[in-house]
């Protein structure tokens, strides 16, 4: 008898172990499937290969970082903009605060909404010297469409 109780709490053991190091790993991999993420020379690049690109990037803009997570609207954006200026179509937040990316990545600042300067369509969007960081919520992809559908 003493000897399956034996068993019995070593295998227990085992599965406890087994579980602490395949939970986190399953959810890391579970959380990451859902996110894709690209880079390209230029502007013109990233928008000819993924449709879901902003068009107001510049065709110009080099070092282009993409992340997009492939169940929502949440996007994140890094660019060199030529001219070291916000394109055409943004405009001010004018006074108002940006919510926090969803996404994060190496090269996305933490805490860029505290940096954000305006919107470019659905995005907000953060200059530092000439590199543009941009993000949208899955809330403002939602609205966007529903405004696109109308």
């Amino acid at each position: 008898m003493r000897g399956v109780l034996i068993g019995v709490v070593g295998a227990m053991a085992v599965l406890g172990v087994a579980a602490a190091v395949a939970v986190p790993e399953a959810k890391e991999w579970y959380d990451g499937r859902h996110e894709q993420t690209s880079s390209y020379a230029t502007g013109k690049e990233a928008k000819e290969e993924r449709e879901s690109v902003p068009r107001w990037l510049p065709d110009d803009a080099a070092s282009v970082e993409y992340s997009m997570r492939t169940t929502g609207g949440e996007r994140i954006l890094k660019a060199t903009l030529h001219d070291g200026s916000l394109p055409g179509e943004c405009e001010p937040l004018g006074g108002k605060s940006a919510p926090d990316s969803e996404l994060s990545a190496s090269w996305f600042p933490s805490g860029a909404a505290n940096d954000a300067k305006g919107r470019c369509g659905s995005y907000y969007v953060s200059l530092e010297d000439r590199t543009l960081y941009a993000w949208q919520t899955n809330d403002d992809w939602v609205k966007e469409n529903r405004r696109s559908a109308r």
